[in-house]
């Protein structure tokens, strides 16, 4: 995802011009948000769509689009309130605090509500079958973008020597990546919180330095 979101914006035909809009745009895309985190992109039809967010069908084309248009919008909103929140564990000072930090705010994440586990991007990015080859391409972009963010932050781990010997920078952050996304999996396959806490705990005790 992209590691550096920028704040969702309205659309300017939601923007209330003349007689007032009956809904909140922001708090409908929340709501969209909500559904396709729990049933993906290609689970997620209109008429769920228009259900949770109280508008009608017109209203959602005028105001964010088609259905794509609007998960767009939704990952944004994504990655502004959620995978930030994410990221902020690379500002530890140590490798092994980075790590333990992403492991930490990952399970904060996708355990506990039923309605909202596992990562949206992982989740659509696996099981959607119904994007074009456009959408598909930025569904990788994103995610590149939250990868390279992660193996950055090891990169930098090994040249400030806070690597131990026999390990590499960028091994680590692809150790990582991996990490997350299987939690990630794990968490849309079903798997408990228990499950998925002690899984990290293994994770973090191989993993090298203090």
């Amino acid at each position: 995802m992209n590691a550096t979101a920028s704040t969702p914006t309205v659309p300017t035909e939601c923007v209330t011009r003349g007689r007032p809009r009956q809904f909140d745009p922001d708090q409908a895309l929340m709501s969209a948000l909500k559904v396709f985190w729990a049933r993906g992109y290609d689970g997620a039809s209109l008429s769920e769509l228009t259900e949770a967010m109280g508008i009608t069908r017109p209203s959602l084309y005028a105001c964010f689009g088609n259905k794509e248009s609007l998960f767009r919008k939704a990952l944004d909103l994504y990655e502004r309130d959620k995978l930030n929140y994410v990221l902020a564990g690379l500002d530890e000072p140590t490798a092994r605090g980075a790590m333990s930090q992403l492991l930490h705010r990952a399970l904060v994440l996708i355990t506990g509500d039923e309605s909202q586990r596992a990562c949206l991007g992982v989740m659509s990015a696996v099981a959607s079958s119904t994007f074009d080859h456009e959408m598909r391409d930025e569904i990788k972009a994103r995610r590149a973008a939250y990868n390279d963010a992660i193996m950055r932050r090891f990169d930098r781990a090994e040249a400030d020597g806070d690597i131990p010997p026999g390990h590499d920078g960028h091994s680590l952050g692809a150790l990582c990546i991996c990490i997350l996304n299987g939690l990630s999996v794990m968490a849309s396959s079903g798997a408990s919180d228990e499950t998925m806490r002690r899984a990290s705990e293994a994770a973090l005790a191989v993993w090298p330095g203090r």
